[in-house]
């Protein structure tokens, strides 16, 4: 059976590694102003657009992801012949219409299908399943990679579909927004009030940082540490000692709102490198994908895992 594998471009995995294993992208259009960029996980082209639009007006940015007919011309013109069963995996339906778009395209695409892969010369069923990853940016890349190395390993769909459910369930984002005042600017512009003015105007004030922790869809803090360093350090130093402890897959993913020199420079990293390569984790490394830098701002960190428990305390 030909398995094929989707995700959309909020995904925090690097683009070399998407298209050596063939994952296709569902992009997400940004706009500031007049400036327009579909996101398709170009790195150079991310990093351009943070430079020249991103800083100075990125919480009013608009992001639009595939509609319900995209994603099923997509399919019908393209996935139904390469595959004969696709798995596509989104960013959390709590934060993005993504898992919405694709679940209804679904339904469009099974009953369009047939002719498509007639014509092709193909007469066997074809089937998809949309999941879900209940989870953000550099923590979507778990389920994924997962995906790879089952598909790799000539599972089939059944297994495959199960395991990626449960990992799901499982996988643990992790977030230090740099800039306080920029988070709390874009969650205005969403209509969503998780970060008050109160607490961005004392943290700023006070240096003092959220880490924000995702799982199963829900998103709140954990912990606040004095100094973005010192967060980022803690989180990585947390998250080497998973690593080392038994994570239930051998990933870890790494996302960061600008030039990956800086992520490496930050105090903690290179323990966490450490500890991947000693313990046969693999770490990936990514620039944050432009949607979720208009969302969570410049220089964020995000890293991702799957473990039974996560109990990061600052």
């Amino acid at each position: 059976m030909r398995i094929g594998i989707v995700v959309d471009s909020a995904c925090d995995l690097p683009l070399e590694y998407l298209e050596r294993h063939d994952i296709h992208l569902l992009p997400i259009t940004v706009r500031i102003g007049q400036a327009v960029l579909a996101d398709h996980r170009n790195e150079q082209a991310t990093l351009q657009f943070l430079h020249t639009h991103l800083a100075e007006r990125g919480f009013e940015a608009e992001t639009t992801p595939y509609t319900v007919q995209q994603v099923r011309d997509l399919f019908v013109s393209q996935l139904v012949i390469d595959y004969d069963y696709v798995f596509c995996m989104t960013i959390t339906k709590t934060r993005s219409p993504v898992y919405e778009n694709a679940n209804q395209a679904s339904f469009a695409i099974l009953n369009d299908y047939k002719p498509v892969r007639s014509a092709a010369g193909i007469n066997t069923p074809f089937a998809l399943r949309v999941i879900d990853t209940l989870n953000l940016f550099a923590a979507q890349g778990i389920t994924a990679v997962e995906a790879v190395r089952l598909r790799a390993a000539g599972e089939g769909a059944p297994k495959i579909r199960a395991r990626l459910e449960h990992l799901a369930l499982h996988t643990h984002g992790y977030l230090i927004p740099r800039d306080l005042n920029y988070l709390r600017a874009r969650t205005r512009v969403r209509g969503d009030r998780s970060v008050s003015f109160l607490s961005a105007t004392l943290g700023t004030a006070l240096d003092i940082k959220p880490v924000l922790h995702c799982n199963r869809g829900e998103t709140g803090p954990v912990a606040k540490i004095k100094g973005y360093e010192n967060a980022a350090q803690k989180l990585f130093e947390f998250t080497a000692n998973k690593a080392e402890s038994g994570l239930l897959t051998p990933t870890v993913c790494v996302s960061y709102g600008g030039e990956l020199s800086e992520l490496r420079a930050l105090p903690g990293y290179e323990r966490l490198r450490e500890a991947c390569r000693n313990s046969n984790v693999e770490l990936f490394e990514s620039v944050m994908s432009l949607t979720g830098m208009v969302n969570v701002g410049k220089g964020a960190v995000v890293v991702g895992f799957a473990a039974e428990q996560a109990d990061f305390k600052g």
